[in-house]
């Protein structure tokens, strides 16, 4: 079990991230109205952990916020690796696991080597598709899991 460290929306591309404390969680709007978090395919909400981030500011050999990734959700304990298809259940809402979310050149525009310590073991977390809206805060307990557990 893991839970919410942080919360991070834009409003537009290339906007800078907001951080939160908490927002709402909605189909048609993604993580606080995100610009992505309209349903367009399989990327409507973006999540990584804390753990991953730390090694990749280690192989950096620098300390970098960790919305220099431009994820929506930051969270820890719970490990995203080869977890396409299984569930996220975040406080009361959930969400499917769609895929790794590959980093793009964006990141190397920000540091320098960013792309390349992200693409490890998927360190550059997970993208998802919403299944129940809902509100998201720090300190959300995070669950990984199938459909069955997640809908208690």
């Amino acid at each position: 079990m893991g839970k919410v460290i942080g919360i991070a929306t834009r409003i537009e591309k290339r906007a800078p991230m907001v951080v939160y404390a908490s927002a709402k969680v909605t189909f048609d709007g993604g993580i606080g109205d995100d610009s992505r978090g309209l349903i367009k395919g399989d990327r409507q909400v973006t999540v990584m952990t804390v753990e991953n981030w730390k090694n990749v500011c280690t192989d950096l050999d620098r300390n970098l916020h960790w919305t220099t990734r431009r994820a929506n959700i930051l969270i820890e304990g719970v490990d995203l690796e080869n977890t396409k298809g299984d569930l996220l259940k975040i406080g009361k809402f959930h969400l499917e696991i769609t895929g790794e979310l590959k980093p793009c050149g964006r990141m190397d525009e920000q540091k320098e080597g960013l792309t390349q310590a992200l693409t490890h073991n998927w360190r550059g977390g997970v993208m998802c598709k919403i299944l129940s809206e809902g509100i998201v805060s720090e300190g959300d307990q995070v669950i990984l899991g199938e459909k069955a557990l997640l809908k208690q």
